[in-house]
């Protein structure tokens, strides 16, 4: 059995019903991306309604609707509240520990799929209230083994933030969901 999804015949056990559709691009029509929403149903007779939701970008490539990859970062508030650091030098500790995290696991495929579409990075940027806050998630983190990176400013030895590899949501969220946003 076969389906056509986007033009294309797909030979698979599956034929793709489309549920949606999502677009983005440019104002002047220079990058446009587009992902369609389908749904997965076997074609077995008797089968089961159920169906798993995937996306099928403009690259005709299929990924998990609801469970795409983020790269969470989590900063301390208290450098600029309390410590008055300068803005820009908190930005460039989250830059750090992003890219140490990316470095580290850069041949993960959770990482190589990341990168692999430099235009759809999604980054998840929270806060903690200071460094308590911050040494206690990344010791939860530890301890469920979520691969990440708390970044210490050096030669000071000073904890600022953390940033862990990138990761489907539904995988991680639950030990972010108390966090704020970053503001």
């Amino acid at each position: 059995m076969y389906g056509i999804v986007s033009n294309r015949v797909l030979t698979a056990p599956f034929v793709y019903r489309e549920v949606g559709c999502k677009s983005a691009g440019s104002w002047r029509g220079t990058h446009i991306r587009t992902r369609s929403a389908v749904k997965a149903v076997p074609m077995e007779s008797g089968a089961s309604e159920e169906a798993t939701e995937v996306a099928i970008t403009s690259d005709n490539s299929k990924e998990a609707v609801g469970d795409s990859l983020a790269q969470y970062i989590v900063i301390r508030k208290d450098l600029v509240e309390s410590l008055k650091w300068p803005l820009g030098s908190v930005l460039a500790q989250a830059c750090h520990a992003s890219v140490a995290a990316i470095w580290l696991y850069k041949d993960h495929p959770h990482t190589l799929q990341y990168c692999g579409d430099l235009d759809s990075m999604t980054k998840v940027t929270l806060e903690v209230k200071g460094e308590i806050q911050l040494m206690n998630l990344a010791s939860k983190l530890e301890e469920n083994g979520i691969a990440h990176k708390l970044w210490i400013e050096q030669p000071e030895n000073f904890p600022t933030c953390l940033a862990t590899k990138p990761y489907p949501k539904a995988e991680v969220s639950q030990f972010f969901k108390k966090l704020k946003l970053c503001k």
